[in-house]
């Protein structure tokens, strides 16, 4: 046997390592008490300032096709959106379907694009014309459950959830007899569905995904597919669930469910601002900055389940559109809300919108503007605070300003069947503004009373700069009171 030449001395090396590292002194731990980002993920760039506009491809034209579709982005671009979201693409299940066509939640094919809409290249065709206008696109994807007759039912069934019979099951305590759920303690499953999710990225060119029922499915696999996405490209991701640990390393965006319940509420005569201010200290208090909460005022399930943003707003709707841009949170249009949302869409049928002329497009397109010009409006850490603005009818009349270096605005919302004037103690409102909506001047102080319509409402704009009133002028303003203390 023949010695490498090395081999007499690998003891030696093997104590001198023992003795450098005896002698070095212990690595530095981590200050416990230092604070850490909560948000570990990075939005991406185009998404600072963006506004979701959902797209239902089988309602959206007459045709019902992604080349049809395809034909109304430079419309939908000249709205200023920045994200399109495509509802589910691929085939649909036939057996158990409800209705005629089925629910775009009950995948056949998680590879397949659905014959309904077009094939893969009017699918491609579709987003390299979005990106050429600017926009981005996210697909709907549905991780939590299959059709009954996908073929991973067939081919790998144990990776589905079973009942207390043995048999496959669709989600406890909902009506969706056309699905059933998959079981994500199979780490097969994990990587089908991951490989799946990449696939549509790197093939279709898409920028994200909206997750349906994201909190129905573990946590960590949705980190897991972030973190690999972000290995081909930066992506968007929204998730269907109001909750803020989502944030950390998995979605830039969650629903803000109790924001548009809230807004009902008030609007349907069932609460007051208090509702709000409930929503948004929560928010300040025990969200991170950086997370994205959705505020909308109309989607695919709301239109066809509970009804439309007319119905569940009433008067209060454009105040409620208004909120849902100028307050924290990143917003979004159902397709047809621009036309006023004539009609409540059958989920399971062909039933086109009905297109026409209608108000309420030009105030989103005034919103949309405003929010991509004003950066104190931007979405998370981008974007500033809300600070509250105390007024003399704290249960009927919603105001808060939102200021950087850049800009700043103040907002008065009358959330109230009645007309309100209302008076301020000193405070972040004071000083010169421009009505964006009319363009004339204002100056708010200790003098200073705004009166708004029932259901009325106020957007003033300035460069952001602001002094603190005098002590003088202070001592003087008026008192109003704050809002009633919560019950501890």
């Amino acid at each position: 046997m023949r010695l490498s030449p090395i081999g007499p001395f690998k003891g030696l090396l093997a104590a001198l390592a023992v003795f450098v590292a005896a002698c070095s002194p212990p690595p530095q731990a981590a200050d416990p008490y230092a604070p850490r980002p909560y948000v570990e993920l990075s939005h991406p760039e185009w998404a600072r300032d963006a506004v979701i506009y959902q797209i239902n491809t089988r309602q959206f034209t007459e045709e019902g096709t992604f080349r049809a579709a395809q034909a109304e982005l430079p419309r939908i671009a000249a709205l200023g959106v920045d994200i399109l979201w495509l509802m589910p693409i691929h085939p649909i299940g036939e057996l158990n379907r409800k209705g005629t066509l089925g629910s775009p939640y009950a995948v056949r094919d998680y590879f397949g694009v659905n014959p309904e809409f077009g094939d893969l290249e009017d699918l491609k065709a579709f987003v390299d014309e979005a990106h050429r206008l600017g926009m981005h696109v996210i697909l709907d994807w549905v991780a939590n459950h299959t059709a009954w007759d996908n073929a991973l039912a067939t081919e790998h069934p144990d990776w589905y959830v079973r009942d207390w019979q043995g048999a496959f099951m669709s989600t406890p305590y909902w009506d969706w007899t056309d699905i059933i759920d998959l079981d994500y303690d199979n780490a097969a499953l994990r990587r089908y569905m991951t490989e799946a999710m990449v696939y549509w990225v790197r093939e279709a060119g898409i920028d994200g995904y909206r997750a349906d029922v994201a909190g129905y499915v573990p946590l960590d696999f949705w980190e897991n597919v972030r973190a690999e996405l972000e290995t081909i490209k930066p992506v968007f991701m929204l998730a269907e669930f109001d909750q803020r640990d989502v944030h950390a390393r998995a979605f830039d965006a969650s629903y803000s469910w109790e924001w548009n319940n809230a807004m009902n509420a008030i609007a349907m005569g069932r609460g007051d601002v208090g509702a709000l201010f409930g929503y948004y200290s929560g928010h300040a208090s025990a969200w991170p900055h950086d997370a994205y909460r959705l505020t909308y005022t109309s989607n695919h399930d709301q239109n066809a389940w509970t009804g439309t943003m007319n119905e569940r707003f009433g008067p209060a709707r454009d105040a409620a559109i208004v909120l849902s841009f100028v307050g924290a949170g990143i917003p979004m249009l159902y397709n047809g809300q621009e036309a006023g949302e004539p009609a409540r869409l059958a989920f399971f049928e062909d039933d086109p919108i009905q297109w026409r002329e209608d108000p309420v497009e030009d105030l989103f397109r005034l919103l949309i503007a405003l929010k991509t010009e004003t950066s104190a409006l931007w979405n998370g850490a981008a974007g500033a605070p809300m600070t509250p603005v105390v007024n003399s009818a704290p249960m009927q009349v919603f105001t808060f300003v939102r200021r950087d270096a850049q800009s700043a605005v103040f907002a008065a919302f009358n959330f109230s069947p009645t007309t309100q004037t209302v008076t301020f103690p000193p405070g972040p409102h004071w000083g010169n503004w421009q009505d964006y909506v009319t363009q004339e001047g204002a100056r708010f102080d200790a003098e200073t009373t705004l009166t708004l319509p029932a259901w009325g409402y106020r957007i003033y704009v300035n460069d952001g700069a602001f002094t603190a009133p005098s002590a003088a002028a202070a001592a003087t303003a008026p008192a109003a009171p704050g809002a009633p203390a919560a019950e501890e």
